[in-house]
């Protein structure tokens, strides 16, 4: 059984006491979206900025490529969509990729 208290209290990174999601990222009904778009169907830049928004397109791929390279140190997991992490989803860390 998982607490009740484990259910209802909102996401966080836990890096600062009383840090919350919502208080540094877009909301996640919107977030969602955007990151399934771009990263599991590849969608091209002008359609994610006309759907989103040029600001917030900007931003979230920003931070998606920026922390890239925590993704190589995940322990294997199970791959539940098409471009799961893994081999499914590829991007290059070196070469400042950012389109």
């Amino acid at each position: 059984m998982i607490p009740e208290g484990t259910l209802t209290r909102p996401p966080s990174a836990e890096l600062r006491p009383d840090q919350r999601d919502d208080q540094d990222l877009p909301p996640y009904d919107v977030l969602d979206p955007l990151i399934s778009a771009a990263v599991v169907e590849n969608r091209p830049w002008e359609e994610l900025v006309s759907r989103f928004g040029e600001g917030l397109v900007k931003e979230a791929l920003r931070r998606l490529t920026r922390s890239e390279y925590k993704r190589k140190q995940l322990p294997l997991v199970l791959k539940v969509s098409p471009k799961a992490f893994g081999m499914g989803r590829r991007w290059p860390i070196t070469n400042r990729f950012s389109r």
